[in-house]
């Protein structure tokens, strides 16, 4: 259950999201935390922090953009550095002092296999008409652990063992606090223990698959036991079990030799035992790859899969990208796969990046899609819910609204062999430096003729010739 790569939101409901009930009162101001565990069965764990601050403003009455352009956006690449974590816990009431993201240390966090952070802001509505409106900031980080490097190999896992601390207490301002392991595989605890144990169960609907999570409440002074601190451990009983594979999901790559042409190829697989669904696939490409957008093809078991929507709008060198989006029927237990051919162009020198040589990232594409649900979806919008369920906003019990993103892509481009301006630097240096140093001497320089010294008997007899008062030879 890959909750990072899920959706909060649909286009259509940014800025009229029902989600509270009009006979709830809720307060001004809200903030809740959770932290969702999954074990996998390669011996990895997945963790996955939300934390959701609300304000009760009248987001009306100020115009901070025009939500009809909103749209969404990716970067290829970020660099890991622990100031892109220190600012985003600052947003957080509580800071890293209390609650759950005391467990944000960086040294741990970018020591991983994978890792992801994300702030999602947002109008939703207070009622179901919609009259009054608030900010909702929602901050997320995913996190995968490998065990081969965390957990020197064992098959066993503790909040001290993936974040080197343990909890304490809640954030004190937090409305709930709660940690929920998934146990789908291990109902029973046949495959997995806990520990401490916990009575608290819950079940909610996640990537069309209904999950059962053991719940352990911060606010609730029990759950810390007599030593005031929660450590909770994972240990693995049984190998077997497969693991969940989500009914959509993609991958891209690139193909092709040389460094003048190339293809992207991107992958959508549709896992649903008998029902085909649409998918709207949008590609963001960078203008230095030129796309021959007339080999686009798209192909399903075989055969040609013609879009029922194509929309490109092409790029301008050092203006804008190539946009491309196309409405995609995927069918059932398939893989769709689409080809465009580019170009690569060269750059100016003064475009290259630091290290060329690397490499230049391409952002991922955007595939976003209503999936049909193979269990019945709970629309009562009134009863409390964890809040990852929200990653899977629905409006009928049949499907579910779910955005993936590819990875992004490392494509080589004609790099100059950036050795050679620096020997030619270097040569007309030391040219200049010769020549021009030369002629300079020889122009500026002040030249005299100085009469040789006489000899030594010539001296001897000038002095004598003084002594008598004689003129010099």
């Amino acid at each position: 259950m890959d909750l990072g790569d899920a959706a909060t939101e649909t286009p259509d409901s940014l800025s009229h999201e029902n989600v509270f009930s009009p006979s709830v009162s809720e307060p001004k101001h809200d903030f809740r935390e959770e932290l969702v565990i999954r074990p996998l069965h390669s011996g990895d764990i997945y963790a996955s922090f939300q934390f959701r601050t609300l304000w009760k403003t009248n987001f009306r009455e100020n115009k901070a953009t025009d939500h009809r352009f909103l749209r969404y956006a990716t970067l290829p690449r970020e660099i890991v550095c622990t100031e892109n974590l220190t600012p985003w816990k600052k947003l957080l009431p509580c800071g890293s002092t209390a609650g759950l993201a005391v467990l944000l240390k960086s040294e741990k966090l970018f020591h991983s296999s994978f890792h992801s952070q994300a702030v999602h802001i947002r109008p939703i509505c207070h009622d179901w008409e919609c009259k009054a409106t608030s900010w909702e900031l929602r901050q997320t980080v995913n996190v995968v652990f490998d065990r081969h490097i965390s957990a020197q190999g064992k098959r066993e896992w503790s909040l001290f063992k993936m974040f080197s601390r343990t909890l304490t207490e809640a954030c004190p301002l937090a409305s709930s606090s709660k940690i929920y392991v998934d146990i789908t595989d291990s109902p029973q605890g046949e495959q997995l223990e806990l520990s401490p144990p916990t009575s608290l169960l819950s079940q909610a609907v996640a990537l069309g698959d209904r999950r059962t999570f053991s719940v352990y409440d911060l606010k609730q002074q029990s759950t810390f036991g007599m030593t005031h601190s929660l450590n909770l451990l994972i240990r693995w009983k049984s190998n077997e079990g497969d693991m969940l594979r989500p009914l959509l999901h993609a991958e891209r790559y690139v193909a092709g030799y040389g460094l003048h042409m190339g293809e992207i190829h991107t992958l959508m697989y549709n896992n649903h035992p008998y029902r085909s669904f649409p998918v709207l696939l949008l590609e963001s490409v960078p203008w230095y790859l030129r796309l021959y957008i007339h080999t686009l093809t798209v192909t399903s078991k075989g055969k040609d899969n013609k879009p029922s929507y194509i929309h490109y709008q092409p790029s301008k060198d050092r203006v804008r990208p190539h946009l491309l989006e196309m409405l995609i029927q995927l069918p059932p237990i398939s893989v769709t796969e689409v080809t465009v051919q580019f170009e690569r162009a060269l750059l100016k020198w003064t475009e290259y990046t630091p290290d060329p040589n690397h490499g230049f990232y391409v952002g991922s594409s955007v595939i976003s899609s209503l999936v049909p649900s193979i269990v019945a979806m709970d629309t009562n919008m009134t009863q409390e819910r964890p809040l990852f369920s929200s990653f899977f906003p629905n409006k009928e019990e049949s499907t579910y609204f779910t955005r993936v993103y590819t990875e992004p892509l490392l494509v080589n481009l004609p790099t100059p062999d950036f050795s050679m301006p620096y020997n030619v630097i270097c040569l007309t240096c030391t040219v200049v430096a010769v020549g021009y140093g030369s002629l300079y001497n020889l122009l500026t320089r002040s030249f005299q003729v100085e009469e040789p010294s006489p000899g030594l008997a010539k001296r001897i007899a000038n002095v004598i010739r003084k002594m008598r008062g004689v003129p010099p030879l």
